[in-house]
């Protein structure tokens, strides 16, 4: 009898994100691409969140998929957002995608940079 054991993602991807994603994808006609999330020092809060469409997996990203959608992130940048959810919002700020993120202690208003 073998039991079955749930993986927890080190961090989450939204419907809203995955389906942004898999239409931008669409729209730019190349399904090799992957949505990659990493961290720049920089920003107003010591941090930034960067966003970019790569064709290529790394030796040591971690790639988790969501909806037919693969986002990647490299191990560096990985550390910091253990815990986290990748969003896509539209609002009055604009459309953008934003990370909610248990580690930061203290983020900038726009919230796309933060500090730990």
């Amino acid at each position: 009898m073998s039991e079955s054991v749930e993986f927890e993602f080190p961090i989450q991807m939204t419907d809203a994100a995955a389906n942004k994603v898999q239409s931008l994808i669409s729209e730019e006609e190349n399904p090799e691409l992957k949505l990659r999330v990493y961290i720049t020092g920089g920003g107003c809060s010591g941090f930034q969140y960067g966003f970019t469409f790569d064709e290529k997996i790394n030796d040591g990203d971690t790639v988790i998929e969501k909806n037919g959608v693969i986002m990647v992130i490299d191990g560096m940048s990985l550390q910091y957002l253990v815990g986290g959810v990748v969003d896509y919002v539209e609002g009055l700020e604009g459309s953008r995608f934003l990370v909610s993120n248990p580690n930061a202690t203290a983020t900038c208003g726009c919230g796309s940079s933060f500090s730990i």
